[in-house]
């Protein structure tokens, strides 16, 4: 499993206030949340963002509130893979159970800047920047988590293991 995209790149603490605004949460659907994405950190963000591209970041990125809002947004607005040095542990977590892949990789963080082509193969955890040539290694998923991922969230990896 791959992705291949153009880089957004952001700093440290981006919490999910800014990912998705708390104004925006009197809805649940995944289209209208996407069209605010990031509105209060970057206004050009939904405007710009394409299918398929990545969202880099530094430390802590989805930090705040536990809403599972946030990655839902990230993932409908079309963003394939987050690469982040560390993330939010209850962000983590609601990211691989909608199926958005995301990656922790220091390395890539500071060889990657913003409007780099990027490609990562969630299968070895490698990640190169297209741009420049250079590639960098992250902890691939485990295949439990590429199994979620691959079904596109764990509800319907459930689902598709119940009804077989």
């Amino acid at each position: 499993m791959k992705a291949k995209g153009t880089v957004f790149k952001y700093g440290d603490n981006v919490d999910t206030d800014v990912i998705i605004p708390a104004r925006y949460l009197n809805t649940s659907d995944p289209k209208e949340l996407a069209s605010h994405c990031m509105e209060d950190i970057d206004k050009e963000f939904v405007g710009r963002v394409k299918p398929g591209d990545i969202i880099v970041a530094d430390k802590n990125f989805g930090c705040g509130s536990s809403r599972e809002h946030a990655p839902l947004a990230i993932k409908t607005a079309g963003v394939s893979c987050v690469i982040a040095s560390t993330f939010a542990r209850i962000f983590y977590r609601n990211a691989i159970n909608i199926g958005l892949p995301i990656l922790e990789c220091p390395e890539a963080v500071e060889g990657i800047s913003q409007g780099d082509t990027v490609e990562v193969d969630f299968d070895s955890g490698v990640i190169t920047n297209m741009t420049t040539g250079k590639t960098f290694k992250a902890q691939p998923f485990p295949p439990f988590m590429q199994e979620i991922i691959k079904a596109d969230g764990l509800i319907n990896q459930v689902r598709a293991k119940i009804c077989g």
